[in-house]
């Protein structure tokens, strides 16, 4: 009975503490941030911003597929069709060439066509095929440098009409303003901005890669193109 007493008054005291002393009183945490909350908040805006997403991921893993299947080679693929132009063996030389089946080989495939007929008019008809085959390599990254470009405008016109139903809701509000009427069209005016700015920073780096790819395969096609151009010119110099 005297223990059940005893715990009795320390349960009191120690609400009387927490009554007394505000430090004691419990304190709630705030409710922590979900991301995917905050993007549903910031309206129809990032539903365009996750399509332009999607695009640019699509486009990127593509063209990385592509570029690098179209950079990879034999090494020893000039050596060959040296040793084959050299001996006369020109259809050996353009089946080898589809058999390898890279933008170079199509190239060099024209070049062996053309066998026979100023060196010039070679030339000239492996640089077109060349610029169909950067073309070819190139295509998406226009779509991905104008979602670099377009999202944060996006993004910024999401923030714009957010800050005007704010304030639309403020006049309407009148005189009984509270926070609470704001924080739909401030959560869309700023999600909005961040969405539109990743999209488009990730856009950007994505573009910027891939040209750079595109660029170490046309570096290895000028680099072929010289040196059948070279092997046309032996002959000559002999």
């Amino acid at each position: 009975m005297n223990m059940h007493m005893l715990l009795s008054r320390t349960v009191a005291m120690v609400d009387s503490l927490a009554v007394e002393n505000p430090v004691l009183t419990p304190v709630t945490t705030p409710e922590e941030m979900d991301m995917l909350d905050m993007a549903f908040k910031g309206g129809w805006i990032m539903i365009v911003l996750a399509l332009l997403s999607v695009i640019c991921f699509y486009i990127l893993l593509e063209r990385v597929y592509v570029i690098r299947k179209a950079g990879k080679e034999d090494p020893m693929f000039m050596d060959k069709i040296k040793d084959y132009i050299l001996s006369g063996e020109t259809k050996p030389a353009i089946l080898y060439c589809r058999t390898v089946n890279t933008p170079a080989a199509r190239m060099i495939e024209k070049g062996i066509t053309r066998l026979g007929r100023p060196i010039n008019d070679v030339q000239v008809a492996i640089e077109n095929v060349g610029n169909i085959e950067v073309a070819k390599l190139e295509k998406g990254l226009n779509v991905m440098a104008t979602i670099s470009g377009g999202a944060p405008m996006i993004g910024f016109l999401g923030t714009v009409t957010g800050m005007v139903r704010a304030f639309y809701e403020m006049a309407n509000a009148g005189n009984n303003i509270d926070i609470t009427l704001l924080s739909g069209g401030i959560y869309e005016a700023m999600i909005t901005t961040v969405g539109g700015l990743i999209v488009g920073i990730v856009a950007m780096f994505a573009y910027n890669y891939l040209v750079g790819l595109v660029g170490g395969v046309v570096g290895k096609m000028e680099a072929k193109t010289m040196a059948f151009m070279d092997l046309l010119n032996e002959p000559a110099k002999k």
